[in-house]
């Protein structure tokens, strides 16, 4: 999609096409996207993932890798990964002798393909070829090694000598000059160990999420590899288990709490329920005979809670009495594989829970106990073949993250919200204030009209799912009383409402919609902005405009302008803004133009937009010099 167009034939459904895509995916089968990588940015050569224990070269020159979760990965264009074919094994690794060792511990291995050298893999990667009287070390700059320490494995390519490959506690790395550099293969290989989903984005914070070996990691919004996060989420967690642990005599595995109410389950199989935040827990466990492995309880309604266990028995249970009563929500159609995550909607009674045969969805009373079964659906079998370690809603429950692991976090518009009708933003499916002329999608209602008293809000497109309308430029107050007529009756929602409330849109994939000014291609990893460029940005929400235009129509060539003041910023640097109009030909969108500096730090930086001091949501932006 172009960002300045003309043509209103076609431009009107180039509008709608992020909202198309998105509310496709409240249906049963969700739209998956991925959010970021499988990599991980800890100033090492190159971004890292989780552990590879062997790599090796087949005599065509195609690289093997196998992971510590026990995939074996092959490329053959050393970009992309893919699984290997089945009865692959990793060849014996060669033990060698050497006159003396490069560090304390090291292996002392020699590779097939090269004869003339023995290798040394400790914290660092050593080489010698003189039969280890001397060693020469590949990795250390300043005493730390370039490519993380725990050297597991070495290749040597086949017909090139110099080609070098090595696996360690933090993925696969790949030398072309004999050593004297490096440089990670670990952005596609899925490696990811994700256990859980810590949280979802909100305001300026991403996604997230904990790893095993890796700690607490975050995705900044927008962005593709994750930061070590500064968060103590994890922290928190362990040290409340800990606590409890102490406290009731058991290892707790997992706590959730709402309001006073405190559920803590164990690894030995029971739920306790403390009814002072912890300070007591007065009543004798419920048995679940199985590892507690999560909790969730309801945020408003803490006398609802399920919980979902990892053993051989049951692995979804359920109270809606403060935990004096559980009973077991399994069926047929749940499988019975260990139950790793769970959350629920109360309101609709669905629950999702992450098991080792992926994510499954059902149906249950969550007001009253219940003697119907509940039905379960896969909701991750167009998803790799890897357990599901948790499963997640966001704050407004419209949004579902599912970790895989090894392969890293999914997130699709939630299925349940086909029953009931949710209101969320155009840009990202977040739940923030309308404004004037910006675009709302009415989740799990298709909306044939929609009014506030005597004012029309155009419905720019509806089908089964749900719709998108456009607030009118007229629209005023602090609230909109929306009468939607759609195929269910007519049904009224309350939104709340600002003289502006921005948001940059998100395409495909929650890449933010930023273009090159001059040439109109978009800006990502394979077409990076650059210093002193100009950068488009499509947004909604940014209000009132000059001359005043009517909603519902796309914007002439000379679009009306923005009548707030439009800021924005790089990292928190201000910097230009050269435009900010309504975008022409589309409907909803308005574009922002803004001069980037004559120098700028080459990598990935932070764009925010700022209108009448009300800041829009982060995203990332990739600047070359």
């Amino acid at each position: 999609m172009r960002p300045i167009v003309c043509q209103t034939a076609t431009t009107r459904v180039a509008s709608l096409v992020l909202v198309l895509a998105t509310l496709a995916a409240a249906q049963t089968s969700p739209d998956w996207r991925k959010v970021g990588g499988a990599s991980v940015d800890l100033a090492l050569a190159s971004p890292a993932t989780g552990p590879v224990t062997n790599v090796w070269f087949s005599p065509g020159g195609v690289l093997f890798a196998r992971t510590s979760l026990g995939a074996i990965l092959q490329t053959a264009d050393f970009e992309n990964w893919t699984p290997a074919p089945e009865g692959i094994v990793p060849p014996q690794q060669s033990a060698a002798q050497a006159v003396r060792t490069p560090e304390a511990g090291a292996q002392i291995l020699s590779v097939s393909t090269d004869g003339r050298s023995i290798w040394g893999l400790g914290r660092q990667v050593s080489r010698s070829v003189d039969g280890g009287r001397s060693w020469s070390n590949l990795t250390g700059y300043r005493g730390r090694s370039v490519i993380g320490v725990a050297q597991h494995s070495v290749a040597v390519a086949p017909a090139d000598a110099s080609q070098i490959v090595v696996a360690n506690d933090y993925g696969v790395w790949r030398s072309l000059d004999g050593g004297a550099s490096w440089s990670g293969l670990n952005q596609s290989l899925p490696n990811l160990p994700v256990l859980r989903i810590l949280a979802t984005p909100t305001g300026a914070a991403g996604t997230r999420i904990s790893a095993d070996g890796l700690g607490e990691l975050e995705l900044p919004p927008g962005g593709v590899v994750w930061q070590v996060s500064g968060a103590s989420d994890l922290a928190n967690d362990f040290a409340a288990r800990q606590r409890y642990s102490v406290q009731l005599g058991a290892e707790i595995t997992a706590v959730a709490a709402s309001k006073t109410l405190v559920y803590a389950g164990s690894a030995d199989g029971h739920i306790w329920v403390s009814h002072d935040s912890g300070k007591t827990f007065p009543d004798l466990p419920h048995a679940a005979n199985a590892p507690v492995s999560s909790i969730f309880v309801d945020p408003a309604e803490s006398n609802v809670a399920v919980a979902a266990l990892a053993g051989n028995g049951a692995h979804v249970l359920r109270t809606v009495d403060d935990g004096r009563v559980w009973d077991a929500l399994d069926s047929a159609s749940l499988p019975a594989a260990p139950a790793h995550g769970i959350t629920a909607d109360r309101a609709t009674g669905s629950i999702y829970v992450a098991t080792d045969k992926g994510v499954f969805y059902g149906h249950a009373d969550l007001e009253a106990a219940s003697l119907t079964p509940v039905t379960w659906q896969n909701l991750t079998a167009q998803l790799p073949r890897a357990p599901a370690m948790d499963v997640r809603l966001d704050p407004g429950g419209t949004q579902l993250y599912v970790a895989l692991k090894g392969y890293g976090v999914y997130a699709a518009l939630a299925p349940h919200l086909r029953r009931a009708l949710r209101i969320v933003d155009a840009a990202d499916s977040g739940i923030r204030p309308a404004a004037p002329g910006s675009l709302l999608s009415v989740v799990g209602a298709n909306v044939s009209s929609a009014t506030d008293g005597n004012l029309k809000y155009p419905v720019l497109m509806a089908s089964e799912n749900g719709s998108q309308i456009q607030v009118p430029f007229e629209a005023a107050g602090s609230n909109l009383a929306l009468s939607l007529q759609t195929a269910r009756g007519r049904l009224t929602a309350n939104v709340p409402m600002q003289p502006v409330s921005p948001a940059i849109l998100l395409g495909a994939g929650a890449v933010p919609m930023l273009y090159d000014a001059d040439t109109n291609l978009p800006l990502d990893l394979r077409n990076a902005a650059h210093s002193n460029g100009r950068v488009a940005i499509l947004a909604t929400g940014l209000g009132r405009v000059s001359p005043d235009w009517p909603a519902g129509v796309p914007a002439p060539e000379n679009a009306p302008a923005v009548v707030a003041q439009v800021q924005a910023s790089l990292d928190g640097v201000p910097v230009q803004v050269t435009r900010a109009t309504l975008a022409p030909g589309h409907v909803g969108f308005y574009l922002i133009e803004v001069q980037l500096p004559m120098i700028t730090n080459a990598g990935v930086s932070t764009l925010h937009v700022t209108v009448d001091g009300r800041e829009s949501n982060p995203v990332q932006l990739w600047i070359e010099p």
